[in-house]
């Protein structure tokens, strides 16, 4: 089949789908492994394209990304999902946070404060509850700009985490360069650790480094009892994966 944007015109369809309520949020729950209740979601980009059916992000966000409308869809983004967390948290027996993913093009802009402190207000969520996802594409390169600028966003009371932990040139440098809350561990090295003895080491280095910085670890990608049962293990008491849930609708999360 081949990528989407090899077959019709991307922009055209995106300048218009936020108008036209195209755009729409999956959830994918986070859970403590002490007891396997929910904690938390990640709040997941589809657009349901009415010639196309619904389309993951990888479909179509690098058309977002090149054309600035990450920025409209982004502010969009954390007003749904702080919307629904406020929803969940007013009849949750524990606390559950909202993930929201922010690209490079969001970090670099500086109207994302506005835009998280403009969803917080609306939706009266507790600040500690959102939590700010951050890829390694973030450019290292205007390291300053950004970390003023994440500093601003942390200090109104946002959790900020670095996603997809490893896979990259740059992680410990994050960790350093940027006030990160948490860290998730990516899927690859927890489809390692059973059977990799070096993946196993690098993990029980990067839960001893983040207990040292303070820092929180999730486990992505988790698809089975036996992963569940590794990092465990390896000292993870936070987890996300298909074992725990598929991302879906907001009212799973609340039913969890």
């Amino acid at each position: 089949m081949g990528d989407p944007w090899t077959r019709w015109s991307a922009l055209p369809d995106l300048e218009r789908a936020l108008a036209r309520d195209e755009f729409h949020l999956v959830y994918q729950p986070v859970v403590s492994l002490d007891d396997g209740g929910v904690v938390g979601a990640e709040a997941l980009l589809r657009w349901a394209h009415p010639r196309h059916g619904v389309l993951l992000p990888a479909a179509f966000l690098p058309a977002l990304e090149d054309s600035g409308l990450i920025v409209g869809v982004g502010a969009w983004a954390l007003r749904t999902a702080c919307a629904q967390a406020a929803e969940w948290n007013a009849a949750a027996v524990r606390p559950v946070s909202v993930g929201v993913n922010v690209s490079a093009h969001q970090a670099a802009d500086p109207g994302v404060v506005e835009h998280v402190a403009c969803a917080l207000d609306a939706s009266g969520l507790d600040p500690s509850l959102l939590h700010l996802e951050l890829t390694e594409t973030v450019p290292l390169e205007r390291t300053a700009a950004v970390a003023d600028r994440l500093a601003e966003l942390r200090s109104l009371g946002v959790k900020l985490v670095l996603d997809d932990f490893g896979t990259g040139w740059c992680s410990l440098g994050y960790l350093t360069r940027f006030p990160i809350d948490a860290i998730k561990l990516d899927r690859s090295f927890v489809a390692a650790l059973a059977h990799d003895a070096r993946a196993a080491a690098i993990v029980d280095a990067v839960i001893a480094l983040a207990g040292r910085l303070g820092v929180e670890i999730v486990a992505e990608g988790i698809e089975t009892g036996g992963q569940r049962d590794d990092v465990v293990a390896a000292g993870c008491s936070l987890a996300q994966g298909f074992f725990f849930g598929a991302p879906g609708p907001a009212a799973l999360v609340a039913a969890a």
